[in-house]
């Protein structure tokens, strides 16, 4: 591999490790096992960096990391990779406003780790399509690509998360007194 071409791998795509880490640790739902789906990912954007044609390298990096987080999961995971059914699923809490007070802090780590569960108790193609968009801020045309499914389905996948997340998150209704 020459100078440059490693030089112009490190500028292009190195900048994006956080993003890919954080998508391989929601997809197979443990930082270790992300690690190894990382190296994995790196080792072959490094290999096929011929392919990349310039641009944003952050949605051709995330592609890689998503196939190499599913050939893991299908290796060690099949049954995560389940088809994805169409169970409705729309919503996020509102942030709290901002507060140094103990109990807002507690209550808010409370909905934090409430979230996270949620977020990892989703199908593994509405988890991805609502990291890649909500953590990630990525486009949808650019979560189309990294998915390889049209843009309507990026649309469908993140409306039923939302849903999902909103129904998981919603407070119960009629407690006793």
């Amino acid at each position: 591999m020459s100078d440059e071409r490693r030089q112009r791998f490190a500028a292009s795509v190195l900048p994006h490790l956080d993003a890919a880490y954080n998508l391989a640790r929601w997809l197979v739902r443990d930082g270790h096992d992300a690690q190894d789906v990382v190296q994995e990912a790196m080792l072959r954007a490094l290999r096929h960096f011929e392919t990349f044609r310039g641009g944003d390298a952050r949605p051709w990096l995330l592609a890689i990391v998503r196939n190499a987080a599913f050939a893991w999961l299908a290796a060690r995971r099949p049954d995560e990779i389940a088809a994805v059914d169409d169970a409705a699923l729309d919503a996020a809490l509102a942030a709290a406003a901002p507060s140094a007070d103990p109990e807002t802090l507690a209550i808010r780590d409370a909905q934090r780790r409430a979230i996270d569960a949620a977020i990892a108790a989703l199908p593994i193609a509405y988890r991805e399509a609502i990291v890649l968009r909500e953590l990630e801020e990525l486009s949808y045309r650019d979560i189309a690509r990294i998915t390889d499914v049209p843009i309507g389905t990026v649309m469908s996948r993140l409306s039923r998360a939302r849903t999902q997340l909103a129904r998981t998150l919603r407070p119960p209704t009629g407690s006793p007194r």
